[in-house]
């Protein structure tokens, strides 16, 4: 009896044993199908909401069309934004003087969609001598200076800083006068002393590029005396090059002593020690808007030398430039050889 008891409790423990392994797959089977049967809704539901987009966009009824070559129209459209994207941007980079605007002249008048030039005239604390004479020579000022805005496309403003004491009475002499004439534009982020005029002006080119879309932009000192008629006309005949500098070119020798008036403290950087690369020189040169959006960007990586002049000559090399050497920029222009009327510029310090 004991041992037909001990033979049927160890066939339950068998059967129950067998049960749980089986329950168990049971368990996964169901589980298995529930994910699968998921899984096909799923990708039902984006078979269906794919279709429908793509009948919604091309305005088609139903389609046998797969959702591989749904995919890829899908793709498709995403390309042509993208191009659309790149088609804006070409437009935007012939607008940073990559192509050039025609200008059209009428009686002596110059009309563009953009400014001609502009005309920034370097100049230093207690030389309101020199403006004055300038206002009254050729720049104008009030009704006068606007006309010639409107009329000509040509802009000029008085450049200068800052006093090294922000706020003294260079400033404000200086405020005070450009709230008489509105014709300065002041670098407030840079101070006036002797050996920064280069650096000034890099800033002015920046500045001006930045806050006017001009053909040229021209850098003049306070004892230039500029001919607007003749300017305009010499320009207009380079606005088929997009990268012009211009000026009277030249190769000035490169001073080491200590004393000189023209010292550059890196001369050992000019090569042969002698003579400085082409440049143009510092009374009066004009640069094309491109090459003004260069200066603008690179602005705090461009090494400025002892002269301005120097400076903007070295921004040049490597890049693709016109170099022109205009006789009209020269001394020689007004002082032997060319009518007055023909001359560019007149300068005292010839």
């Amino acid at each position: 009896m004991q041992s037909r008891g001990s033979s049927h409790r160890v066939s339950s423990m068998g059967n129950n044993r067998s049960r749980i392994p089986a329950l168990l797959i049971s368990m996964f089977a169901a589980f298995a199908s529930i994910y699968v049967a998921g899984r096909l809704w799923l990708d039902a539901e984006n078979r269906v909401y794919l279709i429908k987009e793509l009948d919604r966009i091309t305005g088609q009824g139903q389609s046998a069309i797969s959702v591989d070559d749904t995919l890829k129209i899908i793709a498709c459209r995403e390309q042509h934004k993208k191009l659309d994207a790149l088609e804006t941007e070409l437009a935007g980079a012939r607008q940073e003087g990559f192509v050039s605007n025609p200008l059209i002249e009428t009686n002596g008048t110059y009309s563009t969609r953009r400014p001609l030039v502009v005309i920034g005239i370097l100049t230093k604390f207690g030389r309101q001598k020199n403006r004055d004479a300038i206002r009254k020579a050729w720049m104008g000022s009030g009704a006068s200076l606007k006309k010639i805005e409107e009329g000509k496309g040509i802009i000029v403003r008085f450049v200068i800083g800052r006093s090294e004491n922000r706020g003294d009475s260079q400033d404000k002499d200086i405020d005070h006068e450009n709230r008489l004439t509105n014709d300065f534009l002041i670098l407030d982020n840079h101070v006036e002393t002797n050996d920064a005029f280069p650096k000034k002006v890099k800033l002015f080119f920046a500045h001006a590029a930045d806050k006017w879309d001009a053909e040229f932009y021209a850098k003049v000192n306070d004892d230039v005396y500029v001919n607007i008629d003749a300017l305009g006309a010499t320009l207009a005949t380079h606005l088929d090059k997009p990268r012009v500098y211009m000026g009277c070119m030249k190769s000035g020798e490169v001073f080491s002593e200590l004393n000189h008036k023209w010292y550059e403290p890196e001369w050992w950087k000019f090569g042969d020690k002698k003579s400085y690369f082409r440049h143009a020189s510092g009374e009066m040169y004009v640069i094309s808007r491109a090459l003004a959006k260069f200066i603008s960007i690179n602005r705090s990586i461009l090494r400025t030398y002892a002269h301005d002049d120097v400076s903007a000559g070295s921004w040049f090399i490597g890049l693709d430039v016109k170099h022109v050497d205009e006789a009209k920029f020269c001394c020689s222009s007004w002082s032997t050889g060319f009518p007055l009327s023909m001359s560019v510029l007149h300068v005292h310090a010839c």
